[in-house]
């Protein structure tokens, strides 16, 4: 870390002609004499939740016994290169999404799987869940950062009224609850939420938005000479972070003007622009890039994604499945759909790798941005073909600070509450509550003894 006597605040931000852009971590915003004790370890400070629909291939997630990781099984092995960072756990069930009186079983669990209490059954807009275990966080985080969460998607939430078994679709279009009655929408256009994050405005209108486009033609153009200025004050390690950083924030901005450009001729003439790429990997990593960028800045430590949502007929021909992923989830244990089913698996997983790649090559302090982040990834139905909510494939993974033992596969016994997991999690984010849904205590054996939560 170079210390120097020069100090900016942690919320300095570039502005320009109503514009504002946060910058990263850098540095000389970290006073010199607070410096170097945090070189030392530091805490974790980030956390996101990573849900994907439809159950699983279950025989290419486990490995075959519990113990150290020779090697990642299949579903994960986008993530080998991390092996030692991730932990997968066995055993683990919702039983919560059993209670629920009506509804479907995809809506169980997406209903339920941070929130581990039944919902109220109904397809109107008198909904009844519980405040989920990301939001408990983000209302302690929220003290220390512009945006208490981030809530993203990769399919449209649009739909409302009745979904999966006739429940209400705020059950299968989030994950994420800020109150019983708060389901909190998922973001799935990467403009919206780069504006979001960086306060940029402008209209779906064609000609509105090329006339935008000449004006500004970046948000950027417009605090250069601020950067400039600023870059004078900055030493070398953190002239050479500022500047990645800005090439990655006008390399998302041009990818998100491309996206734009791509589907003007489908867009609607309203005041909120669209920019979704077609492509499913391209979608996903731009939004998994834009998540960075909010960890980055600390505009945000919290987070929860949805890959897809439950009941999703998304087919992946790219990767050879041009069936829909739901009716391919219901394999009947046909080899066939079962490797189609875990393609898609595979591929979820390929997209969350990326941001792990991506938080693993930029440096923070003395390390990584990775070290310093604690995500979860999984869903609230095991088998595909049975729908059970029992033994479910979960995974963490988490950088040095998160003091994750990694590279194992632990089982618990069968039946163990999910809600031990997350009253655990909550634990080491540093937020102590006695019980959290239907949780009977805290799960051992998870995290290195004597590191220090936040």
């Amino acid at each position: 870390m170079y210390i120097s006597r020069t100090h900016l605040s942690r919320r300095t931000m570039l502005r320009g002609l109503g514009t504002a852009i946060a910058l990263p971590l850098l540095d000389c915003m970290v006073p010199a004499a607070t410096a170097l004790a945090q070189t030392a370890a530091r805490p974790i400070k980030r956390f996101g939740v990573f849900y994907v629909p439809n159950g699983m291939a279950m025989g290419y997630w486990f490995p075959k016994g519990e113990g150290p990781l020779q090697e990642l099984p299949p579903t994960l092995r986008s993530l080998e290169p991390y092996k030692k960072q991730v932990l997968l756990m066995g055993g683990l069930g919702d039983q919560a999404a059993n209670l629920v009186r009506g509804g479907g079983d995809h809506a169980r669990s997406a209903g339920t799987f941070l929130t581990c209490v039944p919902f109220k059954f109904t397809f109107a807009a008198d909904v009844y869940a519980e405040t989920t275990m990301d939001q408990i966080a983000a209302k302690q985080f929220a003290k220390e950062t512009e945006l208490a969460s981030l809530e993203l998607a990769l399919d449209s939430v649009a739909i409302l009224g009745s979904c999966d078994g006739g429940s209400s679709c705020a059950y299968t279009n989030t994950i994420s609850w800020s109150s019983p009655t708060s389901p909190l929408p998922m973001e799935n256009d990467p403009r919206a939420v780069f504006e979001r994050l960086f306060g940029t405005t402008g209209s779906t209108d064609r000609a509105a938005r090329t006339a935008r486009r000449e004006q500004d033609k970046s948000i950027l153009d417009f605090v250069m000479s601020e950067i400039s200025r600023l870059n004078q004050r900055l030493g070398p390690r953190d002239r050479s972070k500022f500047e990645e950083y800005i090439e990655s924030v006008r390399d998302i901005e041009r990818r998100i003007q491309k996206a734009a450009e791509q589907n003007a001729r489908e867009l609607p003439a309203v005041d909120q622009p669209m920019g979704i790429p077609t492509d499913y990997a391209e979608h996903a990593k731009l939004m998994m890039d834009l998540l960075a960028l909010a960890y980055q800045t600390d505009l945000t430590r919290i987070s929860t994604f949805m890959l897809a949502k439950e009941v999703s007929g998304r087919a992946y021909p790219e990767i050879g499945v041009p069936d829909s992923h739901h009716p391919v989830s219901h394999h009947q244990n046909e080899p066939a759909k079962l490797e189609r089913l875990h393609k898609i698996n595979e591929y979820h997983m390929q997209q969350f790798a990326h941001l792990v790649d991506k938080l693993a090559q930029t440096p923070e302090g003395d390390g990584t941005m990775l070290d310093s982040s604690l995500f979860l990834y999984g869903t609230g139905i095991s088998d595909s073909n049975t729908h059970f909510h029992d033994d479910l494939p979960i995974a963490l993974v988490g950088g040095k600070a998160a003091g994750i033992t990694g590279g194992r596969y632990i089982r618990f016994p069968q039946g163990t509450p999910l809600a031990n997991l997350h009253l655990t999690l909550l634990d080491k984010l540093g937020i102590s509550i006695d019980k959290f849904g239907d949780s009977t205590g805290r799960l051992n054996n998870i995290f290195d003894a004597g590191l220090p939560n936040i």
